[in-house]
């Protein structure tokens, strides 16, 4: 596994945690220990993301970081094979 594959895996990982926690905690507000989790994933998610997109550019075009055509640049994800 490349690099660029292990670190998205990670952050769907995490994002999904912080999806499943928000829908829980939806339905259990008081739930300290959760919310705690929920604040930890988070604060991971945003690591990972940031991590990501150093190395390998934006993950969507909303974090282009004001060039709107930065997320076309090559080379484009299946123009390099890692590995």
């Amino acid at each position: 596994m490349t690099e660029r594959d292990r670190l998205l895996r990670t952050l769907s990982s995490y994002d999904f945690a912080v999806s499943d926690l928000h829908i829980y905690l939806d339905t259990h507000p008081d739930d300290k220990k959760a919310e705690d989790a929920l604040k930890i994933y988070e604060k991971k998610s945003i690591e990972i993301r940031q991590e990501y997109e150093e190395k390998f550019g934006p993950i969507t075009v909303n974090n282009i970081g004001g060039n709107r055509w930065s997320w076309i640049s090559d080379p484009w994800p299946w123009d390099t094979q890692e590995g």
